[in-house]
């Protein structure tokens, strides 16, 4: 019988690779996205488009209004930066606890099905300097999961997979297309205009650009046009 594995998916590059990463790894994938009252809900409603597509044998949408908390530019009314050095400071991108609150819920399906495996998307290399995106990180929430869990304590051991954590994303893209990832089907973008299409300026967008140009191909997704008046 083929494992199964929590897979978290956001609909953007980087779970989407990630999901590629699990098939491949000979896991049944089981999606989780989150509606948490981000401004790029045109994220939630790719990922519910296309987790069948993909490759996930179920698709469970988790709702929890972070905005109830804020504290972020994609969970309040702060302006998302445009155009900086993604090599700076934590910006206001960062939805505080974000991936801890996420895992948890990944963690409580995961022991609901019987499996001991979880997928996460996050990278410590090409990103925007989020602390819950680290491999300290992880390796604290994999050991956090093996005590808090009645699988653990009898005897089933969790693992945290982090497969892109440290690639490019040159790197991370380049993976995905040798698993035939359609990255037409992703969505990267922290502040999409009311057509959906990406701004092509915030750290995501830009993380992606980077990445596509690297890789010596061109973004399939639609980009709004740049007006650099």
């Amino acid at each position: 019988m083929q494992r199964k594995a929590v897979v978290l998916y956001s609909g953007g590059l980087d779970s989407t690779t990630c999901m590629a990463i699990a098939r491949a790894d000979g896991f049944e994938p089981y999606a989780m996205s989150f509606a948490y009252g981000q401004r790029h809900s045109v994220e939630l409603e790719k990922a519910r488009q296309y987790a069948p597509l993909i490759g996930a044998t179920a698709h469970q949408v988790v709702e929890i209004n972070l905005r109830e908390i804020g504290g972020s530019a994609l969970t309040s009314d702060i302006d998302v930066p445009k155009g900086r050095d993604v090599d700076e400071s934590i910006p206001v991108t960062y939805v505080p606890a974000r991936n801890t609150i996420f895992l948890s819920f990944a963690l409580g399906w995961a022991e609901v099905l019987d499996s001991q495996d979880i997928y996460i998307g996050v990278n410590a290399l090409d990103y925007s300097g989020y602390p819950d995106c680290r491999p300290e990180y992880i390796a604290a929430f994999e050991a956090l999961a093996n005590l808090a869990t009645k699988a653990a304590v009898e005897g089933k051991r969790y693992r945290i997979h982090s497969p892109l954590i440290r690639l490019t994303k040159v790197e991370i893209i380049r993976r995905g297309l040798e698993l035939g990832v359609d990255y037409a089907l992703t969505h990267s973008c922290y502040d999409p205009d009311p057509a959906g299409r990406a701004c092509g300026r915030c750290d995501s967008c830009q993380l992606r650009l980077k990445g596509f140009a690297a890789a010596g191909i061109a973004d399939p997704v639609d980009y709004a046009p740049q007006n650099d008046g």
